[in-house]
């Protein structure tokens, strides 16, 4: 069974949007893009390095995909995985693309995620995404986040919880904290959330 995985940049207000550059996604009038770069160090170099070199197909929203299409089949040298990866796009509007191999499934999401999750091939890493992550979140297909907090603020912009999020725990698998101070954490789900009352020791 394949694992879906949302690996995600994001700052200490939850915020997903445009880290990777300025024009990457102005929607809602959203002015910081970029905000990534500047923290970037060795120790998340070698860790997007790791996760990158493993096997994985990709699932990702249409935004998202859009975003990535118009960048990374120009810059295969970078990260060869990205264009060898079997990318699924949810999308309505779209069907096809020339960056291949690519799959556009529109219609019920939960349904297409299920069986892509039954499947046998590598997991399935989302990054972005942030609508799509919603609608997952919201039917439990999400297994694991691998997380990079950046030590910043920006007060608005696409968030990663949101009215998707349900009630669930989750397990440290891993982690790091690089020299310019990113968060970089890996947490897998871990059944139901408990609740008990704290006792005075």
């Amino acid at each position: 069974m394949r694992k879906v995985i949302a690996l995600e940049f994001v700052t200490l207000d939850g915020v997903i949007q445009a880290g990777g550059g300025p024009e990457e996604d102005t929607s809602g009038g959203f002015k910081y893009g970029g905000w990534q770069d500047p923290y970037s160090d060795h120790v998340l170099g070698t860790v997007m390095k790791k996760q990158m070199s493993m096997p994985f197909d990709l699932l990702l929203g249409r935004t998202t995909f859009d975003i990535w299409e118009s960048y990374w089949p120009y810059h295969v040298d970078q990260w060869p995985s990205v264009s060898t990866a079997t990318k699924y796009v949810a999308s309505n509007t779209r069907t096809s693309s020339q960056w291949q191999p690519s799959v556009f499934f529109g219609g019920d999401i939960t349904e297409k995620v299920s069986q892509l999750k039954q499947e046998s091939g590598p997991n399935l890493h989302v990054y972005g995404s942030a609508h799509l992550l919603q609608t997952l979140m919201k039917h439990d297909l999400v297994d694991a986040f691998w997380l990079k907090i950046y030590p910043l603020t920006l007060g608005s912009g696409k968030k990663l919880f949101t009215d998707g999020t349900i009630p669930a725990a989750f397990k440290m698998t891993e982690s790091h904290i690089s020299p310019n101070g990113i968060i970089i954490v890996n947490y897998e789900r871990a059944g139901a959330v408990t609740a008990a009352t704290i006792s005075a020791s």
